[in-house]
């Protein structure tokens, strides 16, 4: 039987967030006794720092806790729907703050999505001590924060939150919220909520309190697996296409593609999708890999990879899927070898310490009279009027004479390759 009780208005995840660093769950790094946010808390020496972390791990109730521990007037703005009009109107107050002896804390949610211009407008308050700033991101700081701003700044980071901090908090939302506590709710599947919320602590809690308002009763409430796959739909997947988190996964497919790996391949390339990743990014990066990691050990992998972009490009999602999966099996299974990848590397660095030396006359083009009356192309060999079509000529200038760039691996394709250069070469080059 469906009750009529009278849900709150307030978020569950609202109405749990923690008052005081006792009740905060998680971060015991920097909350924990004798830790450096704690220190700075209890000692009353705020200074000014950015928290950085995934979403759901404390960020903007540990900026609460601060604001009402060291009773500092709190100003909360978004970055997404505020500007330097909203910076300039704290600061403003917080002026009037320090004539009465009380300090300003402006807290930035998602500050990396402030410009250059709306940051260096905090630049000099935050020097002075006007204002404590508490930045929040998701970000790396490092990118996304001017330097100016990040050396009057400290950085704390947050960490994913743990199984047992998770567990703590759906105790606390069952045994503690005046609501819930009042109802006979049973949670049958603990490990799968939390699992379905990717470890952010609010998503755990909407979760769950979506749950209990769909089975609401004066009776049991029963939260099963089944319930909570209904809600939620799918995982909460991270993954954020702009933000490190991007770098992260596209770096682990491309080490697990390098590594051999079509498994792991295969695993982040499925994370990058979930995530909502532009499959022709996923592609376009197959195409550069295939060169760099693969090459002539399988000369079939740039031509699979770029008829995979081409593919992705005319078919689009979900059936590029297909396309990306079985190039992506295919890297990953081929034999790898970067030597063309180093070759053209170690050219460029003989660039940068060695004269740039004229092209000898025999190479050069001599499509008028004149070049030929100076030599253009005199005493060229051409290697079709030779036996196997190949004599040993000299193509690079005497001062980089026998000069090698190129050392083929011992891996599939190119292992008859660097064969056939070592029969060929055999009196000037060594591919030992």
């Amino acid at each position: 039987m469906k009750s009529k009780l009278q849900i709150p208005h307030t978020p569950l995840a609202e109405r749990c967030r923690p008052k005081t660093l006792e009740d905060f769950q998680g971060q015991i790094k920097l909350v924990g006794e004798g830790k450096p946010l704690r220190t700075m808390v209890e000692s009353d020496t705020l200074s000014s720092f950015i928290l950085w972390g995934p979403p759901g791990t404390g960020k903007t109730t540990l900026a609460k806790i601060v604001s009402e521990t060291t009773n500092s007037e709190f100003y909360k703005i978004n970055a997404v729907s505020s500007g330097v009009k909203e910076i300039r109107e704290v600061i403003e107050k917080a002026r009037l703050n320090l004539q009465h002896f009380k300090r300003t804390i402006l807290f930035i949610d998602e500050i990396h999505r402030f410009n250059k211009a709306q940051q260096d407008a905090l630049l000099s308050s935050v020097e002075s001590g006007e204002i404590i700033l508490i930045g929040a991101t998701t970000e790396n700081p490092s990118f996304e924060v001017i330097p100016a701003l990040r050396s009057r700044v400290r950085i704390f980071v947050l960490d994913e939150l743990r199984k047992v901090d998770l567990q703590n908090i759906v105790n606390y939302a069952l045994t503690k919220d005046e609501f819930f506590s009042s109802l006979n709710i049973k949670l049958d599947d603990e490990d799968y909520l939390i699992f379905i919320s990717g470890g952010d602590a609010r998503v755990l809690l909407n979760i769950l309190e979506a749950c209990v308002v769909q089975e609401i009763s004066d009776e049991e409430i029963l939260i099963s697996k089944t319930i909570i796959e209904n809600v939620v739909q799918r995982k909460n997947i991270i993954y954020d296409k702009n933000g490190e988190e991007h770098y992260n996964i596209i770096s682990a497919f491309i080490k697990s593609v390098r590594g051999s790996d079509p498994d792991a391949a295969i695993y982040w390339m499925a994370r990058m999708i979930e995530g909502g990743e532009d499959p022709l990014f996923i592609a376009r990066r197959m195409v550069i890999l295939a060169a760099e990691d693969i090459g002539n050990a399988s000369p079939n992998a740039l031509v699979l990879a770029e008829a995979t972009f081409s593919a992705v490009h005319k078919i689009g999602m979900p059936e590029a899927r297909i396309i990306l999966a079985q190039c992506a099996t295919y890297l990953a299974s081929s034999p790898k070898s970067n030597a063309s990848y180093m070759a053209i590397d170690n050219a460029l660095a003989e660039l940068t310490k060695s004269d740039l030396v004229p092209v000898p006359i025999h190479l050069r083009n001599a499509p008028t009279k004149l070049m030929k009356e100076l030599g253009y192309g005199k005493n060229y060999q051409y290697p079709h009027s030779f036996q196997n079509n190949f004599l040993e000529e000299d193509y690079l200038p005497k001062e980089l004479k026998n000069k090698q760039f190129y050392f083929p691996s011992e891996n599939g394709n190119e292992k008859s390759i660097k064969e056939r250069l070592k029969n060929l070469w055999k009196n000037k080059k060594k591919y030992d």
